[in-house]
């Protein structure tokens, strides 16, 4: 029988037994909704009935830490392994997984392959991002823990020998190498400027980040919280995360006025904006916070894997965070 060879009736005691499923009185007239019920059963036709857990774990290589978005596929760096795992974006397929230098940590994409920095080799490795083809290792600076593309160039923070290297992006030629940095572990670019996070140790925490124009020269110096890590850029401002503080500073590009220190979760790390939002790792936690950027209110705390750490990045959809105990990614 299809729904014309119903008899009327069926047709009114249909829509009844739903109302009635959803706890809606029959005489309290359609347009008022649910009453008894806190959902609205017009979520049916989207599928937003109920609550779902909206973040997935996918399995990568052994500690993973850094993270990148190359437009379609998530790239992860795997300490542990000293590889890199490549998952597409939209399912989390694997990819492949391909060999990196000794104890990788940071990764960028410069619109077509995927740098890495090996840490334990003071080298970055150079991916070609279509296939994972190893194009070339490059000599940088002592221990290099963070790493930024500025459209032409890669930065490295090589936080053993406080310097910053810059390579040229298509032969890794160096081009500079400056003095400037405290133990750094985290990089940004402003659109102009490079700006490093001077981390300090844990037994001396940094308090500052500084601002490097393209030929290395230091352009100021500013006060944040304590121990800064990650950076991202919204577009006006650096945001920082404060490992010791568990707040995020945000800062003026054009003049390093601090315009708020904003609390997060415990030993904040990885960092990514959205388009709107900042979204921060708290390591110690396990959970990410979402800040809206425009005034840094919190807009929610999210439980991901076991010590989120350095990795947070955007796919224009979703957040990625590594976890690096967990040796996994959620996705959100």
């Amino acid at each position: 029988m299809n729904y014309l060879d119903m008899p009327p009736k069926t047709f009114i005691a249909l829509p009844i037994l739903l109302f009635v499923f959803l706890g809606v009185t029959p005489d309290s007239g359609y347009a008022q909704g649910v009453v008894t019920s806190n959902r609205n059963p017009l979520q049916i036709a989207t599928l937003h009935w109920y609550a779902a857990n909206q973040t997935t774990q996918l399995q990568t290589g052994k500690f993973p830490s850094g993270i990148a978005f190359d437009g379609a596929n998530i790239w992860v760096v795997n300490h542990g392994d000293n590889t890199v795992t490549k998952l597409r974006a939209n399912d989390g397929e694997n990819l492949g997984t391909f060999a990196v230098g000794t104890g990788p940590y940071a990764i960028a994409y410069d619109g077509a392959n995927v740098w890495v920095t090996d840490a334990e080799s003071n080298a970055v490795t150079k991916l070609q991002a279509s296939d994972g083809a190893t194009l070339g290792t490059f000599a940088v600076g002592t221990n290099p823990s963070a790493i930024v593309f500025d459209g032409d160039h890669i930065w490295t923070a090589n936080a053993g020998s406080n310097t910053l290297t810059k390579l040229r992006a298509s032969d890794g030629s160096i081009l500079g190498t400056f003095n400037v940095g405290n133990n750094s572990q985290g990089l940004a670019f402003d659109g102009r400027d490079i700006w490093i996070a001077n981390s300090g140790t844990v037994n001396s925490p940094g308090t500052t980040v500084s601002k490097v124009s393209s030929n290395g020269k230091v352009l100021g110096t500013f006060t944040v919280g304590s121990s800064p890590l990650a950076m991202a850029f919204d577009g006006a401002n650096i945001w920082v995360a404060n490992n010791a503080s568990n707040t995020v500073s945000k800062v003026r590009v054009g003049d390093g006025a601090v315009l708020g220190d904003f609390s997060v979760g415990s030993l904040p790390n990885g960092i990514a904006f959205d388009g709107a939002n900042i979204w921060v790792a708290n390591s110690s936690s396990n959970n990410v916070s979402k800040v809206r950027a425009l005034d840094g209110k919190l807009l929610g705390t999210f439980t991901v894997g076991s010590f989120p750490v350095n990795g947070v990045a955007f796919d224009g959809a979703n957040i990625w965070v590594t976890n690096f105990f967990s040796n996994s990614v959620s996705k959100m």
